[in-house]
Formats: C-alpha cells, sequence, structure tokens
C-alpha cells in the first residue's frame, strides 16, 4: 500500500509508460516521472516499461514491474522460472556482457563520485569463468504447508518462501542433492519443524548437509537421516552453531588456493567464499596487486580461517591474523600445523578492538582487510593515523568502500589501484581489491 502523499499522475498507482535510463547501485533501473525518480526492479536499460508504485517518497518513487513493453538491448529471457521473484539473482534478465558492463560502469561512477582519484588507477572488471552453477554454498529456506515441502529462498523484502527444486547459479551436485532431501522430508513428521537446509560443496569434492531442526524428537531424526544413506556428510543444528551434531563425518570441509596448492581446512558452517574459482583468481590478484617482500611485517584483519592469509604469508615474513570468531580462529590455528609453516600467528579480537588496544605496540609494513559487506568505517579511522605504509582493503560493496576509502585518503593515502572482481553473477553484487599507499 501506498502512503498518503502526493500521487500526482498515477491511476491505482500505475505510472505512465516508463523509460529505463541507466542502472543503479542495489541493481534497479531507473526512470523519471514528473519530478520524481523512479526506481523499478528487474529492468534493463533502455525497457519501456509499466510499472506499480509500491512505496513513496518526496523525490522518488519505488516500483514493481508490470510489464515490459520494449525490451533494452542488453535484455535476455532468465533461465530460471522464479527470476524476479525469487530475492537470490537480482539481474538474470541481462546478458552477462551486459551485467559486467554495469557492475564495472557502477564501480566507477561511485568512487569517482565519492573520491578524487587518478581514472588510470581504476582496473576492468575479472569476470567469472562460470556464469552458472558457481555456488558451492547456498541456505535454502523451508516451509511445510497444507502437506507440501517447499524449499526455496525469500522473496525481497519478505519472508514468503519462493518453491524451488533446483537453482541455476548452485553447483549441480546440491541441486541432485536438494531433490533427494526433499522427497526424504516431504510428509515425514519432521517437515514442520525444519525452518532450513544448508548445502555445500569443497574445492575437493566432499558435500555437505546441515538440516536445521525446531522440533522436539531429536534423536529420533539423526536415526532416520542415519538410515537414509546419503553419500555426503550430514550434520543436525538445534539452535545456534554450537548445537551442531554429526549424522556422519567431521565436518571438515577443504578449499585450494595458490601456486604451488595450499589446502585449507573450515568447518561446516563457518565462513568461506561461495565461488571457489573467482576464489582462486581473488587470491592470485591479491598476491600480485602489491609488490610483496620477505622482510614485511603484514597485520591482516577479518581473516577468517586463513583463505588469504597463508598465501600472503608464504611471500612474508611475518603476518597477524585477526578474526573475531573463535571458531575459524581455531581452523586458521589448525591450518597452520596442517600446512607446516611457522611465520603466522591468529588471535581471536575484533578488528576494531585490536587496533585500539595494540595498534602502537607493534610495527606494520602492511594491513590487509576483507570486512563485511557493511564495511569497516571505524576500523578505517584507527588505520588513518597509524602510520603503515601500505593498505590493501577487499571489499564486497562499492558504497561502504567509497566511504571508507575517503577517510584513508582524507588522511593522505593515494590509491594506487582498484580492481572489481565478478564473484557473484546474476546479482549486482560486486568484489574488488583495492591498494592504498601513504608516503611516511
Amino acid at each position: 500500500m501506498v502512503p498518503e502523499q502526493d500521487q500526482s499522475g498515477l491511476d491505482n498507482n500505475f505510472l505512465p509508460l516508463l523509460t529505463i535510463e541507466t542502472l543503479v547501485n542495489g541493481g534497479s533501473g531507473l526512470a523519471r516521472h514528473e519530478n520524481r525518480v523512479v526506481f523499478v526492479p528487474h529492468t534493463a536499460a533502455g525497457d519501456v516499461v509499466r510499472a506499480q508504485v509500491v512505496r513513496s517518497k518526496k523525490k522518488y518513487y519505488e516500483a514493481k514491474l508490470v510489464e515490459v513493453l520494449q525490451r533494452g538491448s542488453g535484455r535476455r529471457v532468465p533461465p530460471c522460472p522464479v527470476a524476479g521473484e525469487c530475492g537470490g539473482c537480482q539481474w538474470q534478465h541481462l546478458n552477462y556482457s551486459e551485467q559486467l558492463f554495469w557492475k564495472e560502469k557502477l564501480f566507477v561512477e561511485t568512487l569517482c563520485h565519492h573520491l578524487t582519484m587518478d581514472p588510470a588507477a581504476l582496473k576492468p572488471i575479472i569476470p567469472s569463468a562460470n556464469e552458472w552453477h558457481y555456488r558451492s554454498r547456498v541456505q535454502i529456506k523451508c516451509y511445510n504447508h497444507n502437506g507440501k515441502f517447499i524449499t526455496g529462498f525469500y522473496r525481497p523484502r519478505s519472508r514468503y518462501v519462493v518453491d524451488i527444486d533446483s537453482c541455476p547459479i548452485t553447483d549441480e551436485r546440491l541441486n541432485g542433492l536438494l531433490i533427494v532431501l526433499k522427497s526424504l522430508i516431504a510428509g515425514s513428521a519432521f517437515a514442520g519443524h525444519i525452518p532450513q537446509i544448508d548445502l555445500s560443496v569443497d574445492d575437493a569434492g566432499k558435500i555437505a548437509v546441515v538440516v536445521h531442526y525446531l522440533g522436539a524428537e531429536r534423536q529420533r531424526l539423526i536415526e532416520v537421516l542415519r538410515r537414509t544413506g546419503l553419500d555426503t556428510e550430514v550434520f543436525v543444528q538445534f539452535g545456534t552453531k554450537r548445537s551442531l551434531q554429526s549424522v556422519s563425518g567431521d565436518g571438515l570441509l577443504e578449499i585450494r588456493v595458490d601456486h604451488p596448492q595450499i589446502a585449507l581446512n573450515y568447518r561446516v558452517g563457518s565462513f568461506a567464499q561461495i565461488n571457489l574459482q573467482q576464489n582462486k583468481v581473488l587470491v592470485d590478484l591479491l598476491t600480485t596487486t602489491f609488490p610483496w617482500k620477505n622482510s614485511h611485517k603484514v597485520l591482516e584483519l577479518y581473516c577468517g580461517m586463513g583463505n588469504l592469509s597463508f598465501p600472503l604469508a608464504r611471500r612474508v615474513k611475518h603476518l597477524v591474523g585477526i578474526e573475531e570468531s573463535a571458531r575459524s580462529i581455531e581452523m586458521a590455528r589448525a591450518n597452520i600445523i596442517t600446512n607446516g609453516m611457522s611465520n603466522l600467528e591468529f588471535v581471536a579480537a575484533s578488528a576494531e578492538g585490536f587496533l585500539t588496544d595494540h595498534i602502537k605496540e607493534q610495527q606494520y609494513d602492511v594491513v590487509v582487510l576483507d570486512p563485511p559487506r557493511v564495511g569497516a568505517y571505524s576500523v578505517v579511522k584507527c588505520l588513518a593515523g597509524s602510520g603503515i605504509p601500505d593498505i590493501l582493503y577487499i571489499s564486497c560493496d562499492p558504497q561502504t568502500l567509497a566511504r571508507d576509502l575517503r577517510v584513508l585518503v582524507h588522511a593522505g593515502y593515494q590509491i594506487v589501484s582498484s580492481q572489481p572482481v565478478d564473484m557473484f553473477p546474476q546479482t549486482h553484487h560486486c568484489e574488488s581489491v583495492t591498494y592504498l599507499h601513504k608516503s611516511i
């Protein structure tokens, strides 16, 4: 329902025909009606569309796409039958070359809008080797309704589960497993108590399943899952991750990076990049973007289980990794032993807390940070006055990246290079590696 504001020129909240002028951060198309901007998801530049207002603000409308009357040149028919309804993908309707064009364009526009920088520092986007079936981890939402066990993803801005049997960006092995699990659970006494199923496959091809269960008959569910004979590692989670219980398997998954290859373990339920092939590209990019020296002391913030730490440690004197998740730090320390490397240490602490307490105690030559999508505003404010000459910032959100880089640029850092990487085809999300230097 549209709030009771000025709806001049609207008939039942339908707008006159709109022409999509451009795409914007967040993935929507932008059109104009009278004196307001209109944001319409699932559109392409050049589309002529009918749209209905779903939210009205003083200077803009948010609308939903009703019909495409004229197709823009970059538009295609999405292969997924629920594209546009499911919240997992925003850009399946765009040719992949069109997706890359807009990701790079929006990345450049975002940084140049917020920062004064040399345009030559902005590098062309690195495409994903695989446009489809690249997701190695997926959280399947579940809902039991009138005897039907529904599995899929939430509709945007909703808790409504859009039913799917397979997903075109998910690894085919996981799609096949989902069909098997769905048939096993549907109609059972457990179906109404399973809100989510996590599926993952690692670089070694090991597959793991985590069934989230909120019912009372826990042991019975475990026994039933054991009897199914699934050729995977199976776990049941009864609440938080601490309640994870093995049905079969040790829960150790593997990610492989660098040259020669390093194998790093992480536990089921812990964070790892979802695009395994592009993760290798990201690691290679990080190791070649900066002139690493075997005399360097490196501080890595948001290090996880060591995905970036171990390749970097091969090239430097010493690396200290900081990560708030104790589970990830436990695995990072285990990976030191497994790989026989001694020039790393890992600390379980928040990035901001560690910097506040220790940044003046030790001298680092380089800082590497890979924060979540919300960025690291308070952290970069600490780094701005640290006196550390070189910073490498890995980001998965251009807008929070630009906000954080502005703090560093104002403190005297210069952007040497910024490289977008497409880790998430069919979505508007964009990864990047930015190298900053400050003459001390």
